[in-house]
């Protein structure tokens, strides 16, 4: 399997100081994964391996493919994913859909490399990644307090094991409206660590993750809300700001989107009724 870390040799710079001999430095795997369904190629995104057969469901369910674990019949490596050395490189997963589970059409499979930071580049046009989620997350009575909302962050970082070693990734924590968390997950790409929370609860039968709340470190793009509601989760939490399409999207599906949740004071860009006062 594929490592989360790895050493590569770094040169320290400080100030007033003769540059130091090299060292090695600890740094986050990021390795391609081809995402396969019925043996057809559908995307290549670049993640940390681990949990890639959750990143894999997950990414589906967001591209609402499934919906369920019975949609699916098996998800494994392919014996082709192997390098020039024939070793196998576990970055060729492909999904075998239950029968009477359409294939994904053409239209979305995508044509370019997907990267850690924007899971969005190789799709046709951006009104083709507005999916119709089968949760209508408007409906969720879900309410969460300040208080809980103020500890979300530091909940997050506590679980980062591989971000305290490396400081090079990014974490998805699903959270009750108590604030106890339910899964996390790691990856150089906010998406992927989306995708893979979302792909546990497929495989554990949660879904929709009605009454629950997802933080995510760094930014809120459009891309994570779209996968918030594809998974039927009805209020997002950021560590930094959203943008104006996230925004867009959150405003016309009903969910509530926060950013800047830092310490007591945080910004409230839709669904402020899910806040409560006590």
């Amino acid at each position: 399997m594929g490592r989360v870390t790895t050493r590569r040799p770094v040169v320290r710079l400080s100030a007033g100081e003769l540059p130091q001999a090299p060292r090695p430095d600890m740094l986050v795997v990021e390795e391609p994964l081809e995402i396969r369904v019925n043996g057809t190629a559908l995307a290549v995104t670049m993640r940390t391996p681990g949990h890639d057969v959750e990143l894999a469901l997950g990414f589906l369910v967001s591209e609402a493919v499934i919906r369920s674990a019975d949609d699916v019949v098996a998800a494994r490596y392919c014996v082709d994913g192997r390098d020039e050395q024939g070793e196998q490189t576990y970055n060729v997963l492909d999904v075998t859909l239950a029968a009477g589970v359409a294939s994904p059409v053409a239209s979305m499979q995508r044509n370019v490399l997907t990267t850690s930071a924007c899971g969005l580049c190789g799709r046709s046009s951006i009104e083709a990644v507005r999916t119709n989620s089968p949760y209508d997350v408007a409906k969720d009575d879900l309410s969460v307090t300040r208080d809980v909302l103020s500890a979300l962050p530091q909940t997050l970082r506590a679980q980062q094991a591989v971000f305290d070693r490396t400081g090079g990734l990014h974490a998805v924590g699903l959270f009750r409206a108590d604030g106890s968390l339910v899964a996390v997950r790691e990856d150089v790409g906010r998406h992927n660590a989306f995708d893979k929370v979302v792909g546990w609860a497929l495989r554990e039968e949660r879904l929709p993750l009605s009454g629950h709340l997802a933080m995510v470190s760094g930014r809120a793009s459009f891309e994570l809300v779209q996968k918030a509601q594809g998974a039927g989760i009805p209020l997002l939490a950021a560590v930094s700001a959203p943008s104006s399409l996230a925004v867009d999207l959150a405003v016309e599906s009903g969910m509530t989107l926060l950013g800047f949740v830092r310490g007591t004071s945080m910004n409230v860009y839709a669904g402020a009724h899910r806040i409560s006062t006590e």
